[in-house]
């Protein structure tokens, strides 16, 4: 398979596809993410970045010290069967912020392409409780 199918194939099959309900995935989303990695220079922009993460990991007991000395709301919203951000990942939080509401979705790493009305139920139903 040339490399340029084999890179659109991860982005439709994988990166969005895995875990989604293929019913419910428009192909806008992951057809614009084929166009933008298309781009001269994107590969190595993505690489970067996925290279940096390290300094976000870096970064957690700074994250943990502030969530377990102020407390603040936090609503995670994931899809469960993301291959990417595996379900321990919201679960997590909870070690720091006992309160914090965490619905995992049937849905996979885009859950907003779709289960865009669940999270926005989600979204507007947390923050009318957390005005201040």
């Amino acid at each position: 398979m040339p490399e340029a199918d084999c890179e659109r194939d991860t982005i439709r099959n994988w990166q969005y596809g895995t875990g989604a309900d293929s019913s419910r995935l428009s192909h806008d989303g992951y057809e614009l993410d084929i166009a933008y990695m298309a781009r001269p220079g994107a590969e190595e922009i993505q690489l970067d970045l996925i290279g940096d993460y390290e300094s976000n990991v870096a970064l957690y007991p700074d994250f943990q010290h502030y969530f377990r000395q102020h407390q603040p709301p936090l609503l995670a919203v994931w899809g469960h069967h993301d291959p990417a951000f595996l379900p321990a990942g919201p679960e997590a939080y909870r070690r720091d912020l006992p309160h914090a509401e965490v619905h995992p979705l049937d849905a996979g790493h885009f859950a907003l392409e779709t289960h865009a009305a669940e999270v926005a139920a989600l979204m507007g139903d947390f923050l009318a409780r957390h005005q201040d």
